[in-house]
């Protein structure tokens, strides 16, 4: 994907995944006790949509710029109310063509005994996200390679909490990488929620990721996918995924609800579609 997310922040990938990490987040929330979250592959927590990277896609305004001005549904709006409400906050902060990263995410919405690890291998993003967060004594970010850190910092002591998995797929066998690492997790860590974002750009390979999760003995996944175009075997960026083990009880009917209205606001061709599929129910 010749990935640097600051191309691609704000685009209707980081809409779907941002939406769904708020509602992971918003049912944590539901009990007093503390969390943990652990995002994998952070980036720099805050981007500039008039930046020179995301002025040169322009994706952010086939994604956010068109959510932004969308006129959504009352069961739509409350469901990315905390979403939203990120994204707000982050604008009023820093200035109004912010936009957040899972990092910043996280951070608005978590509360003062939550926990949070964001990791980075980039030096120099790392470095950007170690500013960014500065001064939150609740946040530890650490420049590391994704997989090496998902091997350190799991389980948490807090036992409770959210694993972001979201690779930059710039190497073939990312897909592999990917699954192998998340099953170890897993083994790990059997009771954490697990949210693993893969693209939708090679029908094959996407398919035999799924089969392999699938295969994997892992129980309670539930895959969530939007496709904004027909997904081929072209390379073209068709759509996202997340794979999601031990989701919140309530998530399924969340995004069954929710991505049939971000689709029809964000769809781009024919073939556009969604789904919400229990791959291993419990």
């Amino acid at each position: 994907m010749n990935y640097r997310h600051a191309y691609h922040a704000g685009n209707f990938a980081d809409v779907v995944k941002h939406a769904a990490l708020a509602l992971i987040l918003e049912y944590l929330k539901r009990k007093d006790s503390a969390f943990r979250v652990i995002d994998t592959h952070s980036g720099i927590g805050i981007y500039d949509l008039a930046g020179d990277e995301a002025q040169r896609t322009g994706e952010w305004h086939a994604g956010i710029g068109r959510l932004l001005d969308a006129d959504l549904s009352p069961g739509a709006t409350a469901l990315l109310a905390p979403y939203l409400e990120a994204v707000a906050a982050v604008k009023g902060l820093v200035k109004p063509t912010a936009y957040p990263g899972s990092p910043a995410i996280a951070q608005h919405l978590t509360r003062d005994q939550d926990r949070m690890i964001f990791v980075e291998k980039h030096p120099r993003d790392a470095q950007t996200l170690k500013d960014t967060m500065a001064g939150d004594e609740r946040i530890k970010v650490i420049e590391l390679d994704g997989w090496t850190a998902l091997k350190a910092y799991i389980p948490p002591p807090e036992r409770r909490g959210v694993v972001l998995i979201d690779p930059p797929f710039e190497v073939p066998d990312e897909f592999d990488a990917l699954a192998r690492n998340v099953v170890k997790a897993y083994r790990k860590w059997p009771t954490g929620i697990y949210a693993v974002w893969y693209p939708l750009k090679n029908k094959t390979a996407s398919d035999l990721f799924r089969q392999t999760m699938s295969d994997s003995g892992i129980p309670r996944m539930l895959c969530v996918e939007m496709r904004v175009r027909e997904e081929q075997d072209r390379g073209l960026f068709s759509g996202s995924g997340l794979m999601l083990i031990n989701p919140p009880f309530v998530l399924a009917e969340q995004m069954g609800q929710l991505l049939p209205e971000l689709l029809s606001i964000l769809k781009q061709a024919a073939g556009s579609g969604w789904s919400v599929t229990w791959l291993t129910p419990s």
